[in-house]
């Protein structure tokens, strides 16, 4: 698993098909921190959910830019389940790593204060709590992608519609995690108590787990 993660790593860097994924992380986020000095948690919480389409799209990209050929022999030598898994887990990683820069950009420049400009924010947790809701975002963004690309939607015309409208669902949904940490955050930044989104985290990794494993098993089933 770990040369086919590099592998499909590599791919993933070498084509260059991460980059309008990350340009719509980076427009969405500049949106959010342009207008002056934001509180910080407010935008910890909207590099968040920025996150989340992002990474649903960074899933399309590496499950779909492999050459049939290497796909197949990559199948063959490994199993369908395992190299569509890798490329899932290469799209996880890049959502993090994206999520973890995003967050180190919005603690350089955000204000580390409540939403009164009264309180101070301390910077440590915050930066932790950003981190934990940067990964709630990049898993469900994950899970989002996996459940609605090949191999579970085959019909290209869907999936960009699909993810879209699933990824804003799963932002938006009252019983999402995603949308509980980012919640979390938000209220946070007007009495100034850091949360930490364990249960939210935890909730994305199971959430995630089996989502790849519903795109494996069909991948095994599908070819």
């Amino acid at each position: 698993m770990t040369a086919l993660l590099r592998y499909q790593t590599a791919l993933l860097l070498r084509s260059y098909r991460w980059l309008p994924p990350l340009l719509l992380y980076a427009a969405v986020l500049a949106i959010g921190l342009t207008a002056g000095p934001q509180p910080l948690l407010d935008s910890l919480g909207w590099s968040a959910a920025a996150l989340l389409p992002a990474a649903a799209w960074l899933v399309r990209v590496c499950v779909t830019g492999e050459p049939p050929a290497a796909r197949a022999c990559a199948a063959a030598a490994t199993g369908p389940a395992r190299a569509h898994a890798a490329a899932v887990l290469a799209a996880l990683v890049c959502s993090a790593v994206t999520g973890f820069a995003g967050t180190g950009i919005v603690l350089w420049v955000a204000d580390p204060h409540t939403t009164d400009h009264l309180k101070a924010v301390p910077v440590g947790p915050a930066a932790v709590s950003g981190v934990l809701t940067a990964l709630v975002s990049a898993l469900l963004g994950t899970a989002v992608g996996a459940l609605t690309n090949p191999p579970v939607l085959l019909r290209p015309g869907w999936a960009v519609p699909v993810t879209t409208g699933a990824a804003v669902l799963v932002l938006v949904a009252a019983g999402s995690p995603a949308n509980a940490a980012v919640r979390e955050l938000v209220a946070a930044s007007h009495t100034g108590h850091v949360p930490y989104p364990l249960l939210p985290l935890l909730a994305a990794a199971v959430v995630a787990a089996g989502a790849a494993a519903v795109a494996g098993l069909l991948s095994s089933r599908r070819g």
